[in-house]
């Protein structure tokens, strides 16, 4: 590696390129250092040695003149607690291979992969099958997976939950199928609680949103799409709060996590909920607190820029009905998305997942009440959320925290055991990322098969220029 924004790095002993290979010896020196995990951020150096993060220097103030957090910054590998890597089943939108290679491309080192499979991750010979797959794709990238809470995840019976466990599920979902049953949702709570594991809730009531397509408002009005209210996010969430406070009686590690929250109310009902000590988690995803419904109107300014009824009466910056905006939950209105981000801002929120959804062109490319929901993100999101931090709206250090020691927090307490910071004698885990560059997101540039993102043609700030995951090289650019 070269000299890049004031930092200098060396790397020996391997070919660039050579993905999965040991890092025999990195030095980077005059970065700029991010490690939410010991709450530490500024200038500094590291050397990685046959592996192992070897010295973590802090600079003081002589020594890191000229030194800033917009040049080059080494990060913990990013975790992102929900993508969709769609094998076994839907091979033809993802692989497990490329779902990793497309996390290394986004500094991501650590991917928990969702259950809604065909057949579902509901045995321990599926949960095997989609293990394996990590193991032969040559990635280093840690792939963790969770098994479905129901069989099949019809939700009517539990799925062999302490099978899965012992295999290695890191927690129990149906994600993608909303958990109808209030019985099935406390038994899974007490059985997942025995197990030492979480329930991911998908909060979604779909009476309310049977045949939806774009948040309810005036905007889904104006373009003929039928709405998909607020209170089918925010009532399943109270709900599932009322039955984890009931079930902590009788099984006190019993633990509820919230995927992907859209709205200013359901993340309020969190707030208050965890402020009454109730041991609840939940994440936003970039796209919900980066991009707002009017982008289906052809808006393509950031939630925290403009007004909120900008789009109406307004030259656009591009045709509406964008098939790629299509997501579940969907993209809300302005004050919704910088609920999100306040979320962020204050710990409501415990980690930014990215609900990495690849589809094909078939499945996408149709009429925009009838294209599969989801955004093809975790390239994206890195870039995504360093907007927000380049327009004042987020730290460096919380972005960065929401991509590692959060969602570390969130799976240690379901029994994961390993860690996300700058630890000296750990295998590394880390990324870099020169901020003083950009990158023009392109169909071509993404390693995932599914291309199915808004942010095609668009420019991202911060370039990822080296993701190492346990020691091994597992992108370069």
């Amino acid at each position: 590696m070269a000299e890049r924004g004031g930092a200098t790095a060396e790397r020996k002993g391997q070919k660039a390129g050579e993905i999965g290979l040991l890092v025999r010896e990195l030095e980077i020196s005059r970065a700029w250092l991010v490690d939410p995990a010991s709450g530490q951020e500024g200038p500094g150096e590291i050397v990685v040695s046959d592996g192992r993060l070897e010295a973590v220097t802090w600079l003081d103030a002589a020594e890191a003149e000229g030194i800033t957090p917009d040049g080059v910054i080494v990060a913990p590998g990013f975790i992102d607690l929900h993508a969709h890597l769609r094998e076994p089943g839907f091979e033809d939108a993802e692989t497990v291979a490329s779902g990793l290679a497309a996390a290394a491309h986004g500094g991501f080192t650590t991917v928990c992969a969702m259950p809604n499979t065909d057949p579902a991750i509901d045995d321990v010979g599926v949960f095997g099958r989609v293990m394996a797959a990590a193991a032969a794709s040559g990635s280093p990238v840690e792939l963790l997976a969770y098994g479905a809470l129901t069989a099949g995840r019809r939700g009517e019976s539990l799925a062999a939950l302490g099978e899965l466990s012992d295999a290695g599920a890191i927690g129990f979902s149906d994600d993608g199928a909303p958990i109808g049953s209030a019985t099935i949702l406390r038994n899974g709570l007490l059985y997942a609680g025995m197990l030492g594991r979480p329930i991911i809730d998908h909060a979604e009531d779909p009476v309310l949103t049977e045949g939806a397509e774009a948040n309810d408002g005036l905007l889904a009005t104006v373009l003929g799409l039928r709405g998909w209210p607020a209170a089918a996010e925010s009532g399943p969430v109270a709900r599932g709060l009322a039955i984890l406070a009931d079930v902590l009686r009788d099984e006190p590690r019993a633990r509820l996590h919230f995927s992907h929250l859209s709205t200013a109310a359901a993340l309020d009902l969190i707030r208050v909920a965890k402020a009454d000590g109730l041991p609840v988690s939940c994440d936003v995803t970039p796209h919900h607190l980066a991009l707002t419904d009017a982008w289906i109107a052809g808006v393509r300014d950031w939630a925290w820029q403009g007004e909120d009824d900008r789009w109406l009466g307004a030259a656009q910056a591009a045709g509406p009905y964008d098939p790629a905006l299509r997501v579940n939950p969907p993209l809300r209105a302005r004050g919704d998305a910088l609920a999100c981000l306040a979320a962020v801002l204050d710990g409501t929120a415990d980690a930014i997942a990215t609900d990495h959804a690849p589809h094909t062109r078939v499945d996408k490319m149709v009429e925009f009440g009838l294209a599969a929901n989801g955004i093809s993100g975790i390239e994206t999101a890195i870039g995504t959320l360093l907007a927000a931090v380049d327009a004042g709206r987020l730290p460096l250090g919380r972005a960065i925290g929401a991509l590692t020691s959060g969602p570390a927090a969130v799976l240690r307490a379901g029994g994961w055991t390993g860690s996300r910071g700058l630890r000296e004698g750990a295998p590394a885990d880390l990324v870099v990322i020169d901020r003083s560059e950009s990158w023009r997101v392109e169909a071509a540039s993404l390693r995932s098969k599914g291309k199915n993102s808004p942010l095609i043609g668009r420019e991202l700030p911060g370039r990822v220029l080296l993701t190492v995951a346990g020691g091994h090289l597992a992108y370069e650019a």
